[in-house]
C-alpha cells in the first residue's frame, strides 16, 4: 500500500473571498462521538451522542429547559395533550417536575385529568396489544387507548361512580372555574392514595399538594365535563365558568411579567392546551390591551406537521406574528418531532440529573389576587368598548 501523506492542515486551493465568512457557520460542535459503552450516564449520553436532527432538537430542548426555563424568576407553564396519563407519563414524568418545582401551571385535555383517577383509586390498567380484535373487547368489556387495556366495568364504571359521588358534595355546588374544580377532585384523589397505601400515583393529587393550577380548555370535552353534565340533570348546582379559567391563566402569566419575571411554555402535544396556555399573550395584548412581547421561552414536542395549517404544528416562528412568543426570544424556542412518550421521560430525568429543585410557587393560593388584579388591569384600558 502505498504512503500518502495528510495534510497538517486543510487549506483550500482556490481560495474565495467569502471564505472567512463560513467559519460562522463552521464552529459548532464537531460530530464525532466515541463509541457508547453501556456505561453512560443517561444525561451524559444526550450531550455526547444526541448530536442531529430530532437528537439534536431534544438535547437543545433539555438544555433549554434545565439552564434557562429552570431560573428562579421564570413561571413555567406545561400544557399537555394526548393520552399521558393512561400511559404512565403522570406518575413516571409528571409528578416528579412537579415535586421538583419544574411546573408552575398546567394546562391539560380532561381526558388525562379523568384518566389521571384510575390511579389514585387504584384500579389497574394494562400493557397490552394495538392488534387485539376490538369487537371481541367489546363484548367481553374491556376499553383500549392503542395498547392499553382496562376493564369498563371495574375502572371505567366504577371510576364515574365514585366521580359522581365526588361532584355532588356540597363545595361543588356553585359555579368555579377549572382550576378550582381540578383543586377539589386533587383533594379527594390525595386522600384515596392515602387510603391505598399508593405515593406519587396521581398527577391531580400532586399538583393539590403542591398549588399547580390545572386549567382544562374545554372542559365539556372528557368523562369528568360529561358527568358534571349528567349531574346538572339531576339538580346540580356545579357550573363550570371557562371565562374564569381565561382570566387566571392570563393573570399568571401578565404577573410574571408585572414583577420582573419571564414565562416559558413546555408543550407536550399541541390541541387547545397548547393554544390555551399561549394565548395568555394575546390576551393580555388584544384585550386587557397591555404592551408585550410573548413568553421567553418555547419547548414543544409533537408529530404534528406545520404546512397542514393546523395550531398542534405551528411554529413558535408563526406564534411570534400573534405576539404569543417574543421575536426577540426566538433562539430560546426549540421544536423536536418525537413521540411525547419518548421525548418527556427523556426531559424529566435530564432536568432532575443536571438541576436541583425549585422552591414551589404555589400559584393557586395566588389566583384570587392575580383575578382582582387582572379586573383592575381591564378596567384601567377598557372604560368604554
Amino acid at each position: 500500500m502505498g504512503k500518502i501523506e495528510l495534510p497538517k492542515r486543510f487549506v483550500s486551493k482556490y481560495p474565495h473571498k467569502f471564505a472567512k465568512g463560513k467559519q460562522r457557520f463552521l464552529c459548532g460542535k464537531r460530530i464525532l462521538p466515541a463509541p457508547i459503552t453501556g456505561r453512560e450516564k443517561l444525561p451524559d449520553l444526550i450531550d455526547r451522542v444526541f448530536l442531529a436532527y430530532n437528537a439534536a432538537r431534544l438535547h437543545e430542548a433539555c438544555r433549554l429547559f434545565t439552564e434557562k426555563m429552570l431560573e428562579p424568576d421564570v413561571t413555567v407553564g406545561l400544557s399537555l395533550a394526548g393520552a399521558m396519563t393512561p400511559g404512565g407519563l403522570g406518575a413516571s414524568s409528571l409528578i416528579p417536575l412537579i415535586k421538583a418545582g419544574f411546573v408552575d401551571w398546567i394546562v391539560s385535555t380532561g381526558a388525562n385529568l379523568y384518566h389521571d383517577m384510575h390511579h389514585a383509586l387504584n384500579l389497574p390498567l394494562y400493557r397490552g396489544s394495538p392488534h387485539v380484535r376490538d369487537p371481541e373487547l367489546r363484548a367481553l368489556g374491556v376499553v383500549r387507548i392503542y395498547d392499553i387495556l382496562l376493564d369498563y366495568n371495574d375502572v371505567l364504571m366504577q371510576t364515574d361512580h365514585i366521580l359522581r359521588q365526588i361532584l355532588m358534595q356540597p363545595e361543588f355546588q356553585k359555579e368555579m372555574g377549572t382550576a378550582e374544580l381540578h383543586w377539589l377532585l386533587g383533594r379527594y384523589c390525595a386522600r384515596f392514595e392515602r387510603q391505598t397505601g399508593l405515593k406519587d400515583a396521581s398527577l391531580l393529587a400532586a399538583a393539590y399538594r403542591a398549588g399547580v393550577p390545572c386549567f382544562c380548555p374545554s372542559p365539556g370535552d372528557s368523562t369528568i365535563g360529561m358527568n358534571v353534565a349528567g349531574l346538572e340533570l339531576r339538580g346540580s348546582k356545579l357550573r363550570i365558568n371557562p371565562s374564569r379559567d381565561v382570566n387566571e391563566s392570563t393573570g399568571i402569566v401578565l404577573d410574571a411579567k408585572r414583577t420582573g419575571r419571564r414565562t416559558g411554555v413546555l408543550l407536550v402535544g399541541g390541541g387547545s392546551p397548547k393554544n390555551f396556555t399561549l394565548q395568555t399573550e394575546p390576551q393580555i395584548q388584544e384585550v386587557l390591551r397591555i404592551k408585550e412581547a410573548g413568553h421567553d421561552y418555547f419547548i414543544q414536542f409533537t408529530d404534528a406537521r406545520p404546512d397542514t395549517g393546523g395550531l398542534s404544528g405551528a411554529t413558535p416562528h408563526e406564534a411570534v406574528s400573534w405576539g404569543k412568543v417574543d421575536p426577540n426570544r426566538l433562539p430560546d424556542a426549540v421544536v423536536c418531532y418525537l413521540d411525547s412518550t419518548v421525548a418527556l421521560p427523556l426531559l424529566t430525568h435530564y432536568a432532575l440529573a443536571r438541576h436541583k429543585a425549585r422552591p414551589l410557587k404555589r400559584l393557586y393560593d395566588e389566583l384570587p389576587r392575580i383575578h382582582r388584579m387582572v379586573e383592575r388591569e381591564y378596567w384601567k384600558r377598557n372604560r368604554t368598548l
